[in-house]
């Protein structure tokens, strides 16, 4: 059997899984906090696909974003 566009679909949605929930730390640490992330883009980047690429990159630009507003 022969498989089709679709399945391809699904079996890249799945590897989100792979950076999605994204995961902070945050902790204090000599009197600062500090708040760190694996990157999505290099999880990800151990796929080798552009569209999830893509996906993992604005998903770390909006998590940057909010560290550096929490700042």
């Amino acid at each position: 059997m022969q498989s089709g566009g679709s399945e391809t679909g699904i079996n890249q949605k799945a590897l989100v899984g792979y950076f999605l929930p994204c995961k902070l730390a945050v902790y204090a640490e000599n009197g600062t906090t500090k708040i760190e992330m694996p990157k999505p883009t290099a999880l990800i980047g151990l796929v080798h696909n552009d569209e999830l690429m893509a996906i993992a990159s604005d998903i770390e630009n909006r998590l940057i974003a909010c560290v550096d507003e929490s700042r």
